[in-house]
């Protein structure tokens, strides 16, 4: 019975050949974007499941009530230690680290590498394999460290590399020689190696931090930047914590720190899909809905195409009854033919997952497994897939059509009960129309938002600017001033107009902030201000402009360890209503009893993102505060730039051998700051696309249901005269209504959930009726190609043809 169902199943596919491509292509679009989909959340949930006790580890976050007083991945450096000491019973283990990132050399091999300095608990607390080495001593040895399989076969071209060393080139220490104690086996992503933005591939002890940062700034209670992580005794839950984690900060916490800091305990099982406001968790659950959508909207068409056929198998129906076919075997009939399609679909999507899984990968840029990688539980689920799909997609139509009465069958007529099915396939159409216009208005609107990002007068010049991370670092001072000579020579340059060296560059990371307030006032008034350390030259290479005074020593005179620069938010903040009476007047940091006299006052400009309003910022000169990671070029705009940075790569190496030249555009460095709003827009576009396909595939399967329905009608009409025109208007007019009641459906909504997005950011586009006109437009003329076309063949068709049709 099943071969004779198959062999049915194929004839009647050939037969429609037009109908069933079109429902094997909506299929196939469907189940791949669902295949691709599934991989991802599947690698975005397993993100810290193969940590050791992952069930007992936590992240100690923090809440400031001044945001900008911390980090929220950060806290206190001590809480960790504190809490293992004075609550043993409660906690088992610790981790925390530093990080930083060095010029580390082996031989002629230079490159800057992220490093993590931290705790000797790093391999035995959360289980990271080790290819080569002893993970009980790994990080034990002074001058040891440990680095990744990548690491080992980037640095010596194999991984058995135990003993070998590097050269670390270190901000206070200098050059120091590590010896390799560990080789780790890479380990997949995870909330300790990936916690910052970029993969850390190298580990040093935390013995060693001070080749880095002096010591006691790590082990002090008045440094909020060092990430902890807890691991609990078996049986203890993290709400056992509460009241030990209020009691260390209400002891030991300095003041100014514990009226403002909360500290809190994030799992590890769910921090990934938590952080950043549960951004990763959204993205999930957005896009799974999105999957499932088109799939459904996919299987809607189905149903759609094969009703719109049914007229055509009615009397092979009515033939199959009055010869004594069983209901049952015409629904087994129709379930084999969905059955069978939903096969050949799903191994149709499995070629166009691995073709299309890279394109996915980069709109996502997260990783998407080859097929190669699944298991034998991810298979029998896509044979489950294939079973769903194929009940879903021809259960409607096998119930209703299998129902119908063996003479109006034989007589080829729908029943009421058929007919009255279109209108509900038609509300299915708007509905999917009210989608399609939600997701294509939103990635306008999104699209419009990221140019704005790009296109709005940050207050600084981004265009022509280069920067090169990769500065060896000697924080002393005359490391400092050993710098200012290098930054000479560079500005000689031909193609170079200015250079300045920095700890920040305007990408909103900072050194840090601070609590500023004005010479004789009280402390407890102090504003946080963000603090940036830079040279004389950074304001005329990023081309800030001054409201009032100078910066620093630029426009001549010599330079005075007292002087400051503020922007308009400090000044306003710290009292000052009029810039120009702030020049000269003295501020002090809270905590310091250091004086320091304001030079100069900035126009505000965009430090950070266009998600925040601009903040204080606080300018101090580097020879007050010896730290450095940047070197900016302004390039003349008249230059020849590839022989420019030619240039200024031969004089680097020249200057120095030993540190890599990488350089990156302010323009490309921006985009990092946006990076989720652009991954948003390239969902979003990819969402539209497929959106539309589905949305146009229903229109295909609508108007051919109607086609079909009306061929004796279309007949009539064109022997009494009709035209072609009016004939196409027919079908059109139905068509005119779904695209109005989706429209007046999805605007309102669409207007809502766009404009809460948009609230997040405190400069912003403005969301005028421009998009609605513009996707209602380009959705209406799809839409009139698609009907037109039906329309069109049925219309030319010959009427007598037509009118002898059953």
């Amino acid at each position: 019975m099943l071969r004779n169902y198959v062999k049915i199943a194929i004839r009647n596919l050939l037969r429609r050949k037009f109908y069933a491509l079109v429902t094997l292509f909506g299929l196939t679009v469907g189940i791949t974007f669902l295949l691709l989909i599934g991989n991802y959340i599947q690698g975005e949930l397993a993100v810290n499941k193969t940590l050791r006790h992952a069930d007992r580890q936590y992240l100690v976050q923090s809440r400031w009530k001044e945001e900008t007083m911390g980090m929220d991945i950060t806290t206190l450096g001590l809480i960790g230690p504190t809490l293992k000491q004075l609550y043993p019973n409660l906690v088992a283990n610790y981790y925390r680290f530093y990080g930083v990132t060095a010029i580390v050399s082996k031989d002629q091999k230079h490159f800057r590498e992220g490093i993590e300095i931290g705790d000797s608990t790093l391999l035995s607390m959360f289980g990271f394999p080790l290819l080569y080495g002893d993970p009980k001593t790994a990080m034990l040895a002074p001058n040891s460290i440990v680095i990744t399989s990548e690491m080992a076969q980037k640095f010596f071209g194999r991984t058995d590399v135990l003993r070998q060393q590097l050269t670390v080139q270190t901000p206070i220490g200098g050059k120091q020689l590590f010896t390799i104690t560990g080789v780790l086996d890479n380990p997949p992503k995870n909330s300790v190696t990936d916690l910052l933005p970029n993969r850390d591939h190298m580990f040093i002890p935390m013995r060693d931090v001070g080749y880095f940062s002096p010591l006691a700034s790590i082990n002090s209670w008045q440094n909020q930047y060092i990430p902890n992580y807890l691991e609990l005794q078996p049986g203890v839950k993290a709400d056992q914590l509460t009241k030990p984690i209020e009691q260390v900060l209400a002891t030991y916490a300095p003041p100014g720190f514990k009226e403002n800091l909360h500290a809190y305990l994030s799992p590890l099982t769910t921090y990934y899909l938590k952080a950043q406001n549960g951004l990763v968790e959204k993205m999930v659950l957005t896009l799974t809905l999105i999957g499932l959508f088109i799939l459904l909207m996919a299987v809607v068409n189905f149903v759609n195409i094969t009703i719109g056929m049914s007229a055509t198998r009615l009397r092979e129906i009515g033939v199959r009854k009055v010869l004594g076919g069983l209901k049952k075997q015409l629904i087994g009939q129709f379930l084999a033919e969905s059955l069978l399609l939903s096969t050949v679909a799903t191994l149709l999507a499995l070629g166009f997952h691995e073709l299309f899984r890279p394109l996915f990968a980069n709109v996502l840029e997260r990783p998407i497994p080859s097929l190669s990688t699944w298991s034998a539980a991810a298979y029998f689920g896509l044979l489950g897939l294939i079973l769903c799909i194929g009940l879903l997609a021809g259960g409607y139509p096998a119930f209703i059509l299998s129902r119908l009465p063996s003479v109006e069958s034989l007589k080829g007529k729908l029943t009421p009960s058929v007919q009255k099915g279109i209108g509900f396939r038609r509300a299915l159409i708007v509905f999917q129309f009210t989608v399609a216009i939600l997701v294509f208005v939103g990635a306008v609107v999104i699209s419009r938002q990221v140019s704005y990002f790009f296109t709005k007068d940050l207050g600084y010049q981004k265009s022509q600017i280069m920067t090169v991370a990769s500065v060896p670092r000697d924080w002393s001072p005359a490391g400092v001033l050993r710098m200012e000579g290098i930054r000479n020579q560079l500005a000689r340059i031909p193609g170079v107009s200015d250079v300045s060296y920095s700890f920040e560059i305007p990408d909103g990371k900072t050194s840090g902030s601070g609590r500023i307030f004005q010479q004789g006032r009280d402390s407890s008034s102090a504003s946080v201000a963000m603090v940036m350390t830079t040279d004389e030259r950074f304001a005329q290479t990023y081309g800030l402009h001054m409201q009032e005074g100078k910066f620093f020593h630029a426009d001549g005179g010599g330079y005075d360890s007292t002087r400051v620069v503020l922007n308009e938010s400090a000044v306003k903040a710290l009292g000052w209503n009029d810039p120009a009476k702030a020049l000269g007047q003295t501020v002090r940091f809270q905590g310091s009893n250091r004086a320091y006299r304001v030079d100069g006052v900035l126009k505000n400009f965009h430090f950070g993102s266009l998600h925040e309003t601009i903040g204080p910022l606080i300018f101090l000169h580097t020879r007050a505060n010896p730290i450095y990671r940047y070197v900016t070029f302004k390039l003349a705009s008249s230059g020849n730039l590839p022989e420019t940075v030619t240039a200024i790569n031969k004089e680097w190496s020249r200057l120095f051998p030993e540190a890599p030249f990488e350089y990156s555009f302010m323009d490309d460095t921006l985009q990092k700051l946006y990076q989720t709003e652009i991954q948003l827009q390239k969902a979003a576009r990819l969402a539209t696309v497929l959106a539309l396909v589905i949305v146009l595939l229903g229109v295909l399967g609508l108007v051919s249901l109607n086609v079909t329905r009306r061929t004796k009608e279309i007949g009539i009409r064109k022997t009494l005269g009709a035209s072609t025109a009016g004939i196409v208007n027919l079908f059109l007019k139905e068509f005119v209504l779904i695209l109005l009641i989706a429209n007046v459906i999805a605007g309102p909504l669409a207007y809502y959930l766009l404009q809460n997005w948009l609230t997040h950011f405190a400069y912003r586009t403005t969301l005028s009726w421009t998009p609605f006109a513009v996707v209602a437009l380009v959705l209406a003329l799809l839409t009139g190609f698609v009907v037109s076309t039906q329309a069109i063949r049925a219309a030319l068709a010959n009427p007598v043809q037509s009118l002898n049709q059953d």
